[in-house]
């Protein structure tokens, strides 16, 4: 029987998104869980309390606590963290206790173990914080002194940010744009929209298999994120779309930034693995005009002229 935590109320603000409010039941994993083979094998006390948090994939949201026993993930159904995917080895990857703190270990899967990004080649020391990726799935690591905080902030997080890419979801981009619009209505000023769809994007993933292409999107995510400023918002509408809602940016203003954009996707190398990557991408503007009543007129108009940058030969900025 794993103890389970008690949660604490905790606050995370984030730009457009009103303070993360208490949790009427935070306890997202049953007391009973399932230990592999290993499971009498006991190692010196923790100093802290840890857990994994999924943050992608089929159980989102799922808390694994992290004790003095070792925690494994993989396809066989026995393992702690039985993960149901082709992607996903019999015996993938495990987390032990180690000193103070816990050690990911790689058991020689298939198509790896990442840490932050980073394949781990034989296991790998912890920190608060740390993305681990197994095959499809996502876990964060949490521990310390502020663990039941942290936990509740993540919890907040997943309802409004994307789990691959961790940038606004599209919720969080709908609710965004519907005060800009707004307040671009109310006081007569200029509020854009740019639509960015990455081209053949479907070709990376049957080529060279979708952890590049989940590398591919985060890595798109950090390129286009470092260009925003604080008072616009990024998002990820869906799958290879993205997009920008930019207050204040005429029409002329926002289809020079788009361009902006555009050269910078074109000319930046995605390097995964070994593996060296040349994208483009189309991109539609628009910008709020007088007939336009409602913030969903101001994306369609975005998307449609996304879809005439594709239509026209992509690579290219409709506005």
């Amino acid at each position: 029987m794993l103890r389970c935590l008690r949660v604490k109320t905790g606050t995370l603000r984030r730009r457009g998104c009103p303070r993360l409010e208490p949790m009427s039941n935070p306890n997202l994993l049953d007391a009973q869980t399932r230990i592999t083979a290993v499971k009498d094998l006991t190692l010196p006390s923790r100093s802290r309390d840890a857990f994994l948090v999924m943050v992608r994939g089929p159980e989102l949201g799922k808390r694994i606590p992290l004790t003095d026993r070792v925690v494994s993930i993989g396809r066989d159904p026995e393992s702690t963290v039985p993960l149901r995917s082709d992607s996903v080895s019999r015996y993938h990857a495990r987390i032990e206790p180690d000193g103070a703190g816990y050690r990911l270990i790689d058991n020689a899967s298939t198509n790896g173990t990442y840490r932050n990004d980073a394949q781990v080649v034989g296991s790998a020391i912890l920190a608060t914080g740390d993305y681990i990726q197994v095959g499809d799935s996502i876990f964060k690591f949490l521990a310390g002194d502020n663990i039941e905080a942290d936990f509740h902030e993540e919890i907040y997080r997943l309802t409004i940010e994307d789990s691959l890419t961790q940038v606004a979801n599209k919720r969080a981009l709908l609710d965004f744009l519907e005060k800009e619009f707004a307040r671009a209505k109310r006081y007569q000023r200029d509020l854009s929209v740019i639509m960015i769809d990455l081209d053949f994007f479907k070709r990376v993933n049957d080529t060279y298999g979708h952890l590049m292409g989940d590398f591919v999107l985060r890595d798109f995510a950090k390129l286009i994120g470092s260009r925003i400023r604080r008072e616009e918002l990024f998002a990820r509408y869906g799958g290879e779309e993205f997009c920008i809602v930019v207050p204040e940016l005429s029409r002329d203003n926002a289809i020079r930034f788009a361009e902006t954009l555009r050269a910078l996707i074109e000319e930046h190398p995605f390097s995964f693995e070994g593996t060296s990557l040349r994208m483009t991408a189309s991109l539609g503007v628009s910008t709020c005009g007088e007939a336009m009543t409602r913030s969903e007129d101001l994306l369609s108009a975005a998307d449609e002229n996304l879809y005439r940058a594709k239509n026209d030969g992509r690579n290219r900025v409709i506005g």
